[in-house]
């Protein structure tokens, strides 16, 4: 019930600009002059059309407040289940492989094994055409977090590596050391 919830809610609020305050996200926390504040979005990719999937990263949305700072993938990991290890964020192309749209449906491959040799594959499922796969890039690439010297506010979605299903996450810390300083945030499962 808590994954349908939160695909849900997380399509409705897919957007690139940061919400009106860190309170209306799930967690937040200070490191020294800036205010972080993020959802774990499991495996939901949402953008302003409709919300992907990737069966190879788990998503969080992260919104930064404050005056200015230097954001880089390399300041944030998360740790899943209390691993000891914590997963180093990803830049979004990494994610990409992994990508999918729960709307789009591969058309049929009828497996005739009648006129198969013996010894030979089935047929390979048919993967999604190049220019829809490109434009659900495009719509995941506009809900990056940006990189660089910014001025705050900003929000946008950050990637980590994991392939297990969403059902076994218990819990999930996203952890940030920058030049801010540093902050954990235990995200509510």
């Amino acid at each position: 019930m808590k994954w349908t919830t939160l695909l849900l809610a997380s399509a409705l609020m897919a957007q690139t600009d940061p919400r009106s305050s860190p309170d209306d996200y799930m967690v937040k926390a200070k490191a020294g002059d800036i205010t972080l504040a993020a959802d774990f979005l499991f495996h939901s990719v949402p953008t302003l059309d409709g919300t992907f999937k990737s069966d190879s990263h788990v998503v969080v949305e992260l919104a930064i407040y404050g005056q200015k700072t230097n954001i880089a993938f390399g300041q944030f990991s998360v740790r899943i289940n209390g691993k000891k290890m914590p997963i180093l964020a990803q830049p979004y192309g990494a994610a990409l492989r992994g990508l999918s749209d729960p709307e789009w449906i591969p058309p049929k491959v009828e497996d005739d094994k009648n006129k198969r040799q013996p010894g030979d594959p089935p047929p390979q499922e048919p993967k999604m055409p190049f220019p829809l796969r490109r434009e659900m890039e495009l719509k995941v690439q506009k809900r990056v977090l940006p990189e660089g010297e910014r001025t705050l506010p900003v929000a946008g979605l950050i990637f980590f590596p994991y392939r297990g299903k969403g059902e076994g996450i218990q819990s999930v810390e996203l952890i940030y050391e920058g030049p801010a300083g540093t902050a954990t945030l235990e995200f509510p499962l």
